[in-house]
């Protein structure tokens, strides 16, 4: 037989077109079926490595699909990426918090208004809020979808809430145009003290929101998530405006209904712990514990909340924790949360000042002034909180030379009547009285100079007169009192200046005092006769004997005077009429100690019963003088032991107490 020919090796099915799988690429994109489509452009990049659409699809859809890392790892990939990979990478860092490589990488790319909304997002992040505001205000010519949105909320985190209005007014639109719009307009509002207006126009936004959002079909829980912002907002405001109760409710509805937006879950846990306080320190932690990641040992926040909070609210939650560990004593877990803050938040003083309290309850206030002095001077814009804090740990520490050495380094506060009066107090602590009149003259000096409405010279000049008059200076504290006087016309000015001068100059005191109004009533009283009059004369006194007769007839009117006759009150159902038999007298002593008590005596059979049941006993009537030597011995023996045990029992109780039984049955013998 001919050998069978050998089958031709199957050849692999020819792979699909090109423009087939781009379709169905593109059928799975507007499906958001991003797995799928991410699968389909491996397929395509297999047939031709090198195209850049089909990458670009790629990272797209991998983005689409929060898969960050796989997205940069494909543009990586790509030995010449296309320029708006660049684009794409930062935003991929951005979405990542990695918020300082984003910038560079965004800074390879050709700046449009796209690449400019996207620097401006980072910059937000960074907290870097005037760059944000300077391209926002590039970009208000263009049409910008939420533009204005976004500008009020960096002017806000600024500071800058004053020039919000005018913000709107460049836009032309209105702060109830959105629901965002009016809470961002909001908070601009609580910044500025207007809290009751605040209130009304989140009302508004919630109610425009609701409005909106239901006429676009959303669900009722989806309204709620994306309203949550505003009803946290709504207790912020209620707990500045004093109605806590209100606020407290606002907060556990919130974290009671478990909404989907963490950022707002978190910021009523935080709000909720700051408004009880000390208070129910437990379950305050736990209810922080709920934001931390699950999987860590210490206290971190989650990853999602680090993304969604900004810094100031992370740090304020940090430091909240920090502080009921301090109220709950958990000194190991506070100074471990403190050793992590610095670096969390590097340009910030609140770790300092943590790091500061820390030290205090660890009794250790001279290391915290330290530590407060020497950060003092590494953020000299932000020393006035740190030279305050320090000037509180010294003073409570008994070191008024430092406390006083804080306050003196802030200038801005040096003349305020409060800031004086504690340099006065802190340098009279210490025994420096001539630093303590330096300050009061530097700020008489000051507010002498001031060009202000609230002009408080004449407190100043007031209280530096007092202070040199109790120290002995009559002659400065006379030239501030008629400084004030010529000034200011004070009559009290005028009292003080006449009690000093009157240790100086008697006729000036005098010349002083025709200018005191005279007090209503006075006109009809001559005060040289007042003062010619020897007072009041000392009347003899008369003889004993009169005496002793004032003193009978003074007995004999209190005995004359009657008593007034109460009326008797009678225990409930008594009738005195029919009282029946008198009460027992001895009610209310013990039944033993009653004439009446017969105490139970013993059956003397039973200590007759001798032997066995049964048994037959024998009386012995010849007892011999033996016997009865030795019943004598034994009844005396019985009776010096009932002796003791009675002084026993009267040494152990401080009251009378009758003799045991057994003594007195002796005695009877």
């Amino acid at each position: 037989m001919a050998p069978k020919p050998k089958p031709a090796p199957s050849q692999p099915p020819a792979p699909p077109p090109l423009e087939d799988l781009f379709t169905t690429l593109n059928k799975h994109i507007q499906a958001s079926a991003f797995t799928n489509a991410v699968k389909l452009t491996d397929q395509i990049l297999a047939i031709a490595p090198g195209d850049e659409d089909a990458l670009r699809c790629k990272v797209v859809a991998l983005i689409k699909d929060d898969r960050f890392d796989d997205a940069i790892s494909a543009i990586q990939s790509s030995k010449t990426p296309p320029e708006d990979f660049h684009f794409l990478k930062a935003y991929c860092l951005y979405k990542q918090n990695k918020l300082d490589e984003a910038l560079q990488s965004l800074q390879k790319h050709d700046r449009n208004d796209e690449t400019m909304l996207l620097e401006s997002q980072i910059l937000y992040r960074l907290g870097k809020m005037d760059a944000c505001l300077d391209i926002y205000q590039k970009l208000q010519k263009s049409k910008i979808d939420m533009l204005e949105i976004n500008s009020v909320a960096a002017l806000v985190m600024a500071g800058r809430s004053s020039e919000v209005q005018g913000w709107l007014d460049s836009f032309r639109v209105k702060a109830t145009s959105s629901f965002e719009l009016a809470y961002n307009t909001a908070c601009s509002l609580i910044q500025r003290n207007k809290y009751t207006d605040a209130e009304l126009l989140l009302l508004s936004g919630r109610r425009i929101g609701q409005e909106s959002l239901m006429e676009d079909n959303w669900p009722d829980e989806d309204i709620e998530n994306e309203l949550s912002p505003i009803a946290v907002q709504l207790g912020y405001v209620q707990q500045l405006l004093g109605r806590k109760q209100d606020a407290i409710e606002a907060y556990v509805d919130m974290i009671k209904r478990d909404m989907a937006d963490e950022s707002s879950i978190a910021v009523a846990v935080n709000n909720l712990v700051s408004l009880k306080g000390p208070k129910d320190v437990s379950d305050s932690l736990k209810k922080l514990d709920r934001l931390k990641e699950k999987e860590a040992q210490s206290f971190r926040l989650a990853h999602g909340l680090d993304l969604k909070l900004s810094a100031k609210e992370r740090e304020a939650i940090y430091a909240n924790r920090v502080l009921l560990l301090l109220h709950a004593n958990r000194i190991d877990q506070a100074r471990e949360l403190v050793s992590a803050l610095p670096d969390m938040f590097p340009e910030s003083v609140v770790p300092v000042l943590l790091q500061a309290a820390l030290l205090v309850r660890e009794n250790k206030a001279g290391r915290a002034e330290e530590v407060l002095a020497q950060f003092a001077g590494k953020f000299p814009e932000k020393s006035q909180v740190l030279y305050l804090a320090r000037a509180q740990v010294a003073a409570a520490a008994g070191h008024p030379h430092i406390a006083s050495d804080s306050l003196t380094k802030i200038p801005d506060i040096q003349h305020m009547p409060a800031t004086v009066a504690t340099l006065v107090t802190l340098k009279e602590r210490a025994s420096d009285v001539e630093g303590a009149a330096s300050v009061l003259d530097s700020a008489t000096k000051w507010w002498s100079n001031a060009m202000t409405e609230d002009n408080k010279l004449n407190i100043i000049m007031q209280e530096a007169a007092s202070f040199k008059l109790r120290h002995g200076r009559e002659e400065d504290a006379a030239k501030l009192y008629e400084e004030l006087v010529k000034s200011q016309g004070s009559m009290d000015a005028l009292v003080g200046l006449i009690t000093t001068v009157a240790r100086l100059d008697v006729i000036k005191a005098e010349l002083y005092e025709k200018q005191l109004k005279t007090l209503p009533g006075l006109k009809g009283i001559d005060v040289d006769s007042l003062e010619r009059t020897s007072g009041v004369k000392r009347v003899e006194a008369p003889p004993q004997a009169g005496v002793t007769e004032m003193n009978e007839e003074g007995k004999n009117k209190t005995k004359t005077k009657k008593k007034r006759k109460r009326k008797p009150r009678y225990p409930k159902g008594f009738n005195p009429a029919n009282p029946g038999p008198p009460p027992d007298p001895e009610r209310w002593l013990p039944k033993r100690e009653r004439s009446t008590f017969r105490p139970k005596r013993k059956d003397k059979r039973a200590a007759q019963v001798r032997g066995s049941q049964g048994a037959v006993v024998r009386e012995k009537h010849d007892g011999g003088a033996s016997s009865n030597q030795s019943n004598l011995k034994s009844n005396q023996a019985t009776t010096s032991k009932g002796a003791t045990q009675s002084a026993a029992s009267e040494q152990s109780k401080p009251s009378s107490s009758k003799p045991s039984s057994k003594s007195r049955k002796k005695s009877r013998n």
